[in-house]
């Protein structure tokens, strides 16, 4: 299957989920998360969920973070250069939807991607040597691209991996793990 039949495949999948089975799902992925050797690190990149996509509710893992003492950054999406900028979580800071309904903040301390240790990746599918696909505007490529070749990605999936896909792009960058709520893959080698 391609990269678009991926896509929706896994819109239409989740699009089926009801949000009790959201939050369900949600909350084992984010137990899941405290089995990953990750919880040292400093700077933690997480993306606000997209209610309206379906995607993981990501409030347990930033529960968790804030809980550990963990700096949060999150993301602004500048659509016209098809990058992200990257803000500090503070308790002052100021979160509203942009026009595609992604939370975002207004602004802040900007934090440069090379001093980001982990980053939590939206997905719509993965496989099993850990590709993923998003929507498809190369948004988290490049920004993985712009941090330390160590930074840690883990990837976020309601579902299981996909066999190989087919389609890779020297552009694409792999996850390191991607936790389901069943598993967590390691990619690792």
């Amino acid at each position: 299957m391609n990269k678009a039949k991926l896509r929706k495949k896994y819109k239409a999948l989740r699009l089926e989920l009801s949000e009790e089975k959201i939050e369900e799902l949600s909350l084992e992925i984010a137990n899941q998360l405290l089995n990953l050797p990750v919880w040292e690190k400093e700077f933690y990149h997480l993306f606000l969920s997209i209610a309206e996509q379906k995607e993981i509710d990501t409030e347990n893992i930033l529960h968790i973070l804030q809980g550990k003492d963990k700096n949060v950054v999150l993301s602004k999406t500048n659509v016209k250069d098809h990058k992200l900028e990257h803000f500090l979580l503070t308790d002052t800071s100021i979160i509203k939807k942009n026009n595609w309904n992604i939370p975002e903040p207004e602004g802040g301390i900007p934090i440069p991607p090379k001093q980001i240790d982990v980053v939590f990746v939206p997905l719509l599918a993965f496989d099993e040597h850990g590709h993923r696909i998003g929507y498809g505007k190369g948004f988290y490529d490049n920004f993985l691209s712009e941090c330390k070749p160590e930074v840690i990605k883990i990837g976020l999936s309601f579902f299981e991996a996909e066999t190989p896909f087919k389609e890779i792009f020297s552009s694409d960058i792999p996850l390191d793990f991607c936790v389901t709520p069943n598993k967590i893959y390691s990619f690792k080698n």
